[in-house]
């Protein structure tokens, strides 16, 4: 059994390796001020709700732009919209590859933006929407002309979804939306809006939930606040829907399973969350070893003392075991249905968020008063991975998933 990176994966990241240092370091280098110990503040439009600066979401763009061009933007996209087909575990690899790395313009994941794109809106897009539906978004999501934002959680729902409570009625030919969303992130800049309604059954089925694609200036549309949070600036909305029409072309995948279209969401995420959170567990270990070695107490390296050796060496043990399940599971939704290794999924999941949250804290003990500072990178890694163990599905969620596996019991089929 061989247990190497594929060497056109290896390949791929001595690729993304030059092209970083070519490219995105010198635009990185003269636009630092996002990324040193000022970048809450330079990020962030703090009298305009929280929301992201215009400044820098541009130079998001911009990266984004030289990505494509480049040839690295669409990596794991098929061939046919100008992807790679990029593999699941080619994926895990290099996001793990690209967060390891540390904060930078490369790879930002407050923002999902990276040189690499995860698109997991696309993917909904190109495996549900019909002919005409793919014609009119996908390239457009793509480069940035349309984006789509993702309306799932509700103020009283989150992780039960099957209960949520915004309805959609049939009148004439159209559809009328009344109801509330929660964390509808992307809002703000948002030309569309993937609203999930029931449009038949009760409450608690899983059937009867549609995705119904809604422009954002479409009467009756309102974010109302935007939720600041534990790491700014902040782009999550609270949407009201009051008697919103959209027409029956405006359903995605079939009418009644929208929860298939949002598990494609989750999936896709998920596994590339994990390999995310592996990589930047393994930045804040990396840095506090390195502070440990060079960092001089009592006339001896900070490293001799075993109150700093064994916390970072079981850190570091637990970052090779789940290095090994997350390219395992990587590997396996490259030749299964994702619903055959959701348990694995969730298991990756949830221990590689609950990882980086760790060895984040370790590293600021490790390096004292300056890893508690903005000048090293442990506070923003935590406040933003810590956002991981409740979105996507909270760890308890994940947590249940594996157990309906191992127990052999889960929900009814509605």
């Amino acid at each position: 059994m061989d247990f190497k990176v594929p060497v056109e994966i290896s390949d791929k990241l001595d690729e993304l390796d030059a092209f970083i240092e070519a490219d995105i370091k010198p635009l990185e280098a003269e636009n630092i001020q996002y990324f040193d110990h000022r970048r809450e503040h330079a990020r962030t439009d703090w009298d305009n709700n929280g929301l992201p600066r215009k400044e820098w979401e541009q130079l998001l763009r911009a990266m984004r732009r030289l990505a494509d061009k480049a040839g690295h933007l669409r990596y794991a996209l098929p061939k046919e919209i100008g992807g790679s087909d990029g593999s699941n575990l080619g994926m895990a690899v290099i996001r793990e590859h690209l967060a390891a790395k540390g904060l930078g313009l490369h790879n930002d994941l407050q923002n999902e933006t990276s040189i690499v794109g995860n698109f997991p809106v696309v993917f909904m897009m190109y495996d549900f929407g019909s002919d005409a539906q793919k014609e009119e978004f996908v390239e457009d999501m793509i480069t940035g002309r349309k984006r789509v934002a993702f309306g799932l959680t509700e103020p009283d729902h989150g992780s039960d979804a099957t209960w949520l409570e915004t309805s959609a009625r049939r009148d004439g030919s159209d559809w009328v939306i009344n109801g509330r969303k929660r964390w509808n992130t992307g809002v703000h800049s948002a030309t569309h809006d993937i609203i999930f309604a029931r449009t038949s059954g009760q409450p608690g089925d899983g059937r009867g939930i549609s995705a119904l694609i809604v422009p954002t200036d479409t009467e009756g549309f309102q974010p109302t606040i935007f939720h600041w949070t534990f790491n700014m600036p902040t782009d999550h909305a609270e949407v009201e829907l009051k008697d919103v029409r959209v027409p029956d072309s405006a359903i995605l995948g079939e009418e009644g399973q929208g929860l298939a279209v949002a598990q494609r969401f989750l999936h896709e995420n998920r596994i590339r969350q994990a390999a995310s959170s592996l990589g930047a567990a393994q930045h804040c270990i990396d840095e506090a070893v390195r502070y440990a070695n060079s960092r001089v107490t009592f006339g001896e390296p900070l490293s001799k003392r075993q109150a700093i050796q064994f916390p970072l060496a079981e850190l570091h043990t637990e970052a090779a075991m789940l290095r090994a399940l997350i390219r395992q599971t990587a590997w396996h939704l490259d030749q299964q249905h994702h619903m055959e290794v959701s348990d694995q999924v969730s298991m990756c999941n949830y221990r590689a968020n609950r990882l980086c949250c760790e060895a984040a804290d370790r590293g600021m003990q490790t390096c004292g008063g300056m890893g508690y500072s903005r000048h090293m990178p442990f506070e923003h890694i935590y406040r933003h991975h810590r956002r991981y163990r409740i979105t996507e599905g909270s760890e308890e969620i994940q947590i249940r998933r594996v157990a309906q596996r191992l127990f052999g019991f889960g929900r009814p089929k509605s």
